[in-house]
């Protein structure tokens, strides 16, 4: 095990676990807690699908479709927390960003990327979130007019480890992602 008061060390733990939930399905990671605010302030939480993680551009990336409402949040305050509770390594992460929504001809190429069996993720009528009669009253579109892609472009990042003794640290953009010991 590397220092545990090596902070560095720490943010590259982080960041690999990030990167494991894209290459790996059965990765906590992977199915991050994505949090927005409604358009009225109120706090919003479902699970999403990490696509992508870069570490040299400090963002994550989550495909979503048009119609949800996480979109009207987002362009209503276009910020979001992820969060990821890993078990293997008793690790909590949670990435505050700035999130930039992209569709159309921006993202065509990703697009082509998507499998034909995960297409069915993106576009429904009614939209997503519109009540109806019956549970199945609704079609899906495979449609990538719907298609939609969250850019998240990390402002902090928070690592709490529940080992003995527990370590939590925080990270920022603003600093260069020098990061800070904090109480756990």
């Amino acid at each position: 095990m590397s220092d545990p008061h090596d902070l560095s060390a720490f943010l590259d733990l982080g960041w690999q676990r990030l990167s494991r939930g894209v290459a790996d399905r059965k990765a906590a990671a992977r199915h991050p807690v994505f949090a927005t605010v409604s358009p009225d302030g109120m706090p919003e939480a479902r699970t999403i699908v990490l696509r992508a993680a870069d570490r040299e551009t400090a963002t994550l990336e989550v495909h979503t479709d048009g119609g949800s409402g996480k979109i009207r949040s987002l362009q209503a305050h276009p910020v979001a927390q992820l969060h990821v509770w890993d078990e293997r390594v008793k690790l909590q992460i949670r990435a505050t960003a700035q999130v930039t929504i992209e569709t159309g001809t921006s993202v065509a190429a990703k697009w082509t990327r998507v499998p034909d069996g995960s297409r069915m993720a993106y576009g429904a009528s009614p939209r997503p979130g519109t009540s109806i009669d019956n549970a199945h009253a609704y079609t899906k579109l495979a449609s990538s007019d719907w298609f939609t892609v969250l850019t998240c472009r990390l402002v902090d990042i928070e690592l709490m480890q529940l080992v003995d003794p527990h370590r939590r640290a925080v990270f920022t953009r603003e600093t260069d992602w020098s990061g800070q010991w904090l109480v756990p």
